[in-house]
């Protein structure tokens, strides 16, 4: 699979994240449009796999087509952006500032988001065909699905808020996992191996990903979720958010970067200490 060595997938990711902090608005805006979009598609895809079939494992495995399609696109997600951008920013990489990954973290949510958005309300138009028929079995299990995963979680206060910021972290360790799967090999075989392995887990455990829920709750709003756009935003996408930055950045950003790129000192080894133990 033309496998690259960690030293140079990572330098790879620090290149990435430094693209990504000089691109323009315009470009900067549709990738991440698209690349909300392709996700919805690949939730909704998912669900409906899930629903129809009965078994949640089959929507699982077949879930990461849409990321896979998505970064062969070169397109880019929050989770993404939420790693790279930094490793430009430690790396010293001249140009690169606080203010300007904060500026490609502001657009990419607002491109991500608009995307995610358009799908949620082209599906829903389609399985109600233009909203004069119930959704069926797939609008009412999103529904249920974003209920859940907002009222659930606000009925536990803190301990609530703490859990889904503790599921996205765990989420964005494996999507940007993921993220680097698509720098690890030089032929499209090998990346979207190592993409779907990582991608594949975080879906069937049901961690939270800031992206998706951008489809999924608004969604679950149109097809008659109980909740309220604040419910959403207070009591997932805000924890999400921020669980997937704190979890993609410490555990995979700054783990390979340190260790890889910034490593330590070696100690020189003295062959004679071997013989005189050997003796």
């Amino acid at each position: 699979m033309s496998y690259l060595a960690p030293s140079e997938f990572v330098t790879k990711m620090v290149d990435a994240g430094e693209s990504k902090v000089f691109m323009s608005t315009r470009d900067t805006l549709i990738r991440a449009f698209m690349a909300g979009a392709i996700l919805a598609l690949a939730a909704v895809f998912a669900i409906t796999l899930a629903v129809e079939t009965g078994n949640f494992l089959i929507g699982a495995i077949l879930f990461p087509v849409g990321f896979c399609m998505l970064y062969l696109m070169g397109f880019d997600l929050l989770t993404g952006v939420f790693v790279l951008a930094p490793l430009a920013l430690l790396d010293k990489r001249p140009g690169v500032t606080t203010k300007g990954v904060l500026r490609n973290w502001g657009l990419v949510f607002v491109g991500n988001f608009a995307g995610a958005l358009t799908v949620a309300f082209m599906m829903a138009f389609i399985f109600t065909y233009g909203f004069n028929l119930d959704a069926g079995a797939v609008g009412n299990k999103v529904a249920s699905i974003g209920e859940a995963r907002t009222l659930g979680y606000a009925e536990h206060g803190v301990a609530g808020w703490m859990t889904i910021f503790i599921r996205g972290m765990l989420c964005n360790w494996m999507v940007s996992l993921g993220v680097v799967g698509a720098m690890i090999s030089t032929n499209v075989s090998g990346k979207v191996i190592a993409m779907w392995m990582p991608i594949f887990l975080f879906f069937y455990m049901g961690f939270e990903h800031s992206v998706v829920n951008m489809f999924l709750f608004p969604f679950s709003m149109i097809m008659g979720g109980d909740f309220s756009f604040m419910e959403y935003i207070i009591w997932n996408e805000i924890p999400t958010a921020l669980g997937n930055l704190v979890g993609g950045l410490a555990f995979t950003g700054l783990t390979l970067y340190t260790t890889h790129v910034r490593t330590a000192p070696q100690h020189a080894v003295n062959p004679e200490s071997f013989v005189n133990k050997s003796t």
